[in-house]
Order: structure tokens, then sequence, then C-alpha cells
């Protein structure tokens, strides 16, 4: 019998590439993960189509005219109901409540394209190439209630090279996102359920 693999839900906004290689990597025999469910505050997502069409299931639902801590709670009900353990966000384009997070506590993680501490936030490419950096990344990091925060898991570096723009630095820079989170969430639910 195959050993148990966590069942992970990954929260979206967009066009979902993280998701994809996620779901991608998942399908390996030794993966210890399965991803179980797909939530997006965006209904139009096009990544909830990538996850259907991999035969996961989805939950969609905008979160415009919702208190965040009501938004959240709906996330988190669809969550616990398909018996999901660990959350990934993967370009999911909200900040969470406290609530939410505490629920998740240790469990819940996020892909963030810069070498964090360095640049938390949005535009994290223009800003590195703006600042004259010669090496750029992403890193996996734990989440908590402080924006692009908590203790980081992996990280994986990127050259910068000389006539780069915000758009070339990015593409190079997600290339190291899909191979990096798939690895990085494995190794992190091995230590922590092995």
């Amino acid at each position: 019998m195959p050993p148990r693999r966590a069942r992970v839900g990954i929260l979206i906004s967009g066009r979902g590439s993280n998701m994809k290689a996620l779901i991608e990597a998942s399908r390996a025999a030794d993966c210890p993960y399965e991803v179980a469910l797909v939530v997006s505050n965006n209904p139009d997502a096009l990544g909830l189509e990538d996850a259907a069409a991999a035969g996961i299931a989805t939950f969609a639902q905008s979160h415009r005219g919702l208190p965040r801590e009501d938004f959240d709670a709906l996330m988190d009900g669809a969550l616990r109901a398909a018996r999901v353990e660990w959350v990934a966000l993967a370009g999911y384009m909200r900040l969470l409540s406290p609530g939410f997070i505490g629920g998740w506590r240790g469990r819940i993680v996020n892909i963030h394209p810069s070498l964090l501490p360095a640049y938390k936030g949005l535009d994290t490419h223009a800003r590195a190439l703006a600042a004259g950096e010669r090496v750029h990344g992403c890193t996996v990091h734990i989440v908590t209630p402080e924006l692009d925060d908590g203790p980081i898991v992996a990280q994986a570096e990127v050259p910068v090279l000389d006539g780069d723009t915000p758009a070339t630095l990015a593409d190079r820079v997600l290339i190291e996102e899909h191979r990096l989170y798939p690895e990085a969430l494995s190794a992190l639910i091995l230590k922590a359920d092995g």
C-alpha cells in the first residue's frame, strides 16, 4: 500500500503557473503530497481551468463586497471540507486575515519573487534592478500575519544580467520558482509529518 500523502490546498488569483508546477510535481509516485483543492478569489482566474482540466476540485468566489474575515472564513470552510492539511499560496494577491493564518499556523506557505527579506511586496524585479543588484531570486517561506515575512524554507538565486529588464528577470526567476516550490513544499511536509 502506498504511503499516505498530505492533502494540499492551493490559493490563486490569476494564471496559476506555480499552481501548475505544484500539480505536476504531485504526479510523481514519490511526491509526499496531493493537490486536493484549488481556491481562488477571482472566479475568472485562468488557473481554475487548468486545475479542473487536471481533475482537481476548485472553489471560486469573488471577495468583493465581503469583509476580509468573512471571505477568509468561506475559504477556510472550503479547505477544511476538502480535508486539506497544508495551504500553498501561488500568486494569491490578497492579504490574509490573522485569523485565517492562525488557523493554519506553520502549515501555510508562500513563494515570493525576491531573496527575502529584501524586496517584500510588489514590483520586486524592477526594484532589484533599480538598486543595482547583481543577484536576485525567489523564496519559499512560512506565512505569518506580516507581509512576506515568516521563516524561510528555501531560496534560489538568479544572476542579474547586463541589459535585464523587469520582464526578462521575472522570466528567469519564474523558472526557478517552478523548480523550487514543489521541492521546498515536499521537504517541509516530509519534515513535519515524518
